[in-house]
């Protein structure tokens, strides 16, 4: 079941594309307080399907700049 505050949370940072990923793991914590989890990951990573309101994937580049917006 949802939480009745999740629906009004911020739920994608697109602005963050270009910043390095450790910076926007706090930004996305900071912005959303359901998340939790911000994993910074290199872009291509496999990844498993689940969704967890509570999670936000943050993929970067060889130099640690995120590549897509985290969702």
């Amino acid at each position: 079941m949802k939480k009745a505050n999740q629906s009004l949370c911020k739920d994608s940072w697109p602005e963050l594309v270009g910043v390095n990923g450790k910076e926007a793991a706090i930004v996305v914590k900071k912005e959303n307080e359901n998340v939790k989890d911000t994993p910074v990951l290199m872009d291509g990573t496999p990844v498993t399907g689940d969704f967890r309101f509570d999670r936000v994937r943050i993929f970067v580049n060889c130099n640690g700049e995120v590549v897509r917006a985290p969702i």
